[in-house]
């Protein structure tokens, strides 16, 4: 492939996966309020005690966003707060300056998921990780939880500008038991599009797909139910369904195989 032949498209671990993920990070959220207050039904406050949750999981996802093919990842999973220090699975790691009971506002950097040249379509180079530089705002009413973030993109393989939102409602089921669904969509900007959809003239010719190129716009909306159950007084299993669909531009690409895929991830935590 001819050097500047490379499709350099990936995304924020959180855009599309962590926005299908909302649910297990909700799912901390409860998890917390379940371990803290018992039987109170959840409605995360910022001013919660500090904490240390780690575990592991797995997910089960596209091999990228558009792909016919699935594959599973083994993935960590944690859940740190340390006065305005934070990291999870779905904010990365970062410091929220504004925390209270209804609003957080937070910034934070976050893993950026690429793909393996085998995942990708013949003719269409690996992707390399990277990281983005993320900002955040929460606000918790009526039982909902509602988050906006954006993010730039700014090491690894991939380019530009993603924002993403999610809103959920944390159910009590029983003391030990809550299910979270959630809803959310993904912007992204014509460079991320781009480098994640299009088809440049020397990258047709190498992969045999017709070019294409498309503009800024909302780009997926997702929907997951997560079922968080507390094991004992310290451990905690969380496991998510979810769904995603392509829309706007993005959908009529010839890189996408499949518009709308199934995605799950499972986590079992122990809180010190």
């Amino acid at each position: 492939m001819m050097p500047n032949a490379r499709i350099r498209r990936g995304s924020l671990l959180i855009v599309p996966m962590l926005a299908l993920w909302a649910g297990p990070a909700f799912a901390q959220d409860v998890d917390r309020q379940v371990l803290n207050r018992g039987a109170v039904t959840p409605t995360f406050s910022g001013s919660e005690p500090n904490h240390i949750a780690l575990g592991v999981g797995a997910a089960y996802m596209p091999s990228y966003q558009g792909s016919d093919k699935m594959r599973f990842l083994p993935i960590p999973a944690i859940d740190i707060k340390e006065g305005p220090f934070f990291a999870n699975l779905r904010n990365g790691i970062g410091i929220t300056p504004i925390d209270t009971k209804r609003f957080t506002i937070g910034a934070s950097a976050m893993f950026v998921q690429g793909y393996r040249k085998k995942d990708a379509p013949p003719g269409i180079d690996r992707l390399k990780n990277g990281l983005g530089a993320r900002i955040f705002a929460t606000v918790r009413a009526g039982g909902f939880i509602a988050t906006v973030g954006g993010a730039k993109l700014v090491t690894g393989g991939a380019g530009g500008v993603i924002a993403d939102m999610t809103v959920s409602h944390p159910i009590r089921i029983t003391d030990r038991l809550y299910l979270t669904p959630t809803v959310g969509t993904t912007w992204a900007d014509r460079r991320q599009n781009d480098r994640y959809f299009g088809i440049t003239p020397a990258e047709s010719i190498a992969s045999g797909l017709p070019q294409f190129s498309t503009g800024a716009g909302f780009k997926d909306v997702s929907g997951a139910l997560t079922a968080s159950y507390r094991l004992t007084d310290h451990i905690t299993f969380t496991a998510t369904g979810a769904a995603t669909s392509l829309i706007g531009n993005v959908k009529d690409s010839p890189l996408v195989v499949k518009k709308t895929a199934p995605s799950g991830i499972a986590t079992i935590t122990y809180r010190f």
